[in-house]
């Protein structure tokens, strides 16, 4: 039987299981969901030794097991020397709130319309579960084993910061060796134009304190004569950006990796409508932002700085003519490959000193960040999975990137190997809202690009 026939014949049970899969209310940022967390790491594992895999283990996290755990799972190819891939993706859920907000009750999957509701169904629980069926349709179709060795590693905690995830990936660097990782994290970019992810944006985040005077003062008896902190304030955050809003931080585009010319072609043969994507953007008035590239290229392949909340002073009811004591900001960077967020922070600490005046105290408090990823369109491993994409959809594979953040920076550093978006999931699948869902026939051909691309990389000369 060939790899399509498997997964159309295989299709009633696999929803069957996804739903069964998505009933377990896997909220990793709930403390009191930590139980179900653990219940759906189990129910995969024994799924995956249902499917084939002669692996699959649990894997504790955190010092002395208190993180969540992740799962990993191991297939060996029948070819000793056949390429090893590593699927990366995560089985914990979001929150649900607001709860009245869902069609109908977020952990009670149902399918409706060609779709299939409920938390998880395309972040990440349904692109998780279509490798275990492309591994069914592979080994059917092949001689009993997928054609390259296949690894998975879920993990449980990527809704709530990966915290545990990088030390899982050093402490298991040996059982994880591979040559390609696969993410099927991600979207495409519309049902009828399928496309691939090559990189996503990593995030630097800041919080400034400027203090001044001890107390609040009487802006009669001290404006215009001591500094006041609003107002350096509302000076160093407009002076973020020049009048072609490019970034002022010093030294802040030293590593910036430039659009290429074969990517901006691409995002340029992209069916954007800008006027839709403006609706969609809480029907914002305009698109701006640093001159001399589009909206595409702004939101996935140039980096930003955004100012996300700035107080201070008298914000009740009625007048206070005051000099206030202090005022603070949270501030966030999104960053482009090859960029860190360690130098942007610390670069960001130099702005803020360099303009604060004499009479001001200034703190600014970095987080951790996360690093940006990006993988190149002419990869051996990339043009595998576009060939495999391609064969699964019958058309073109366009490629673009996206603005948001996750741990595959971390996997492709500490695992030194390229790596491949292979994903199926739609914008409008509502995901981390109510009412999240995913298209079931996209879940059905995502299966078949993900056992076609073992079939590419095992012919591929991956260097």
């Amino acid at each position: 039987m060939d790899v399509r026939a498997f997964i159309d014949e295989s299709a009633p049970g696999f929803f069957g299981e996804l739903m069964e899969w998505l009933a377990i209310p896997s909220i990793s940022a709930d403390p009191g969901h930590r139980a179900d967390v653990r219940a759906s790491a189990q129910w995969l594992v024994t799924h995956l030794r249902q499917a084939g895999f002669p692996e699959a283990e649990i894997w504790e996290t955190g010092e002395d097991g208190s993180g969540l755990p992740a799962v990993f799972a191991h297939w060996p190819a029948a070819d000793p020397a056949a390429p090893v891939v590593l699927v990366y993706g995560h089985h914990d859920v979001q929150p649900v709130e607001p709860l009245e907000e869902w069609d109908s009750p977020p952990f009670v999957p149902v399918q409706r319309d060609g779709q299939l509701l409920g938390r998880g169904a395309s972040d990440d629980k349904g692109q998780v579960l279509f490798h275990a069926l492309a591994a069914r349709a592979s080994a059917a179709a092949g001689a009993g084993a997928p054609p390259v060795t296949l690894k998975l590693l879920i993990e449980g905690e990527e809704e709530s910061g990966s915290v545990n995830f990088p030390a899982l990936l050093t402490s298991r660097r040996a059982r994880l060796a591979c040559d390609v990782i696969v993410i099927s994290d991600t979207t495409m970019w519309a049902q009828d134009v399928p496309s691939m992810c090559t990189g996503m944006r990593g995030l630097a985040e800041a919080e400034i304190d400027l203090r001044g005077p001890e107390r609040d003062l009487h802006s009669g008896s001290f404006g215009g004569a001591v500094p006041n902190p609003l107002h350096v304030l509302a000076d160093l955050l407009a002076g973020l950006h020049d009048r072609e809003g490019r970034i002022t931080v010093p030294g802040f585009y030293d590593k910036v990796e430039p659009v290429s010319a074969a990517e901006r072609e691409m995002f340029a043969r992209l069916p954007f409508d800008e006027q839709a994507w403006l609706a969609d953007a809480g029907h914002s008035r305009a698109a701006v932002g640093e001159a001399g590239f589009s909206t595409l290229e702004r939101i996935w392949a140039r980096p930003t700085a955004e100012v996300n909340g700035m107080w201070g002073g008298h914000t009740g009811p009625g007048g206070k003519t005051i000099i206030p004591r202090a005022a603070h900001a949270k501030v966030t960077f999104r960053l482009v490959a090859d960029q860190d967020p360690a130098d942007v922070g610390e670069a960001f600490r130099e702005y803020v000193r360099a303009r604060t005046p004499d009479g001001l105290e200034a703190v600014v408090t970095v987080q951790a960040g996360v690093r940006p990823c990006h993988s190149p369109i002419t990869s051996p491993a990339v043009l595998a999975g576009r060939r495999a994409m391609e064969r699964a959809f019958g058309r073109e594979v366009l490629f673009t990137k996206e603005g948001g953040s996750g741990p595959e920076a971390d996997l492709a550093e500490i695992l030194e190997a390229p790596l491949v978006f292979i994903a199926v999931g739609l914008d409008s699948d509502q995901i981390h809202a109510p009412n999240e869902s995913i298209d079931t026939s996209l879940l059905l051909r995502g299966a078949e690009a993900s056992a076609y691309l073992w079939e590419e990389l095992a012919a591929a000369d991956l260097g």
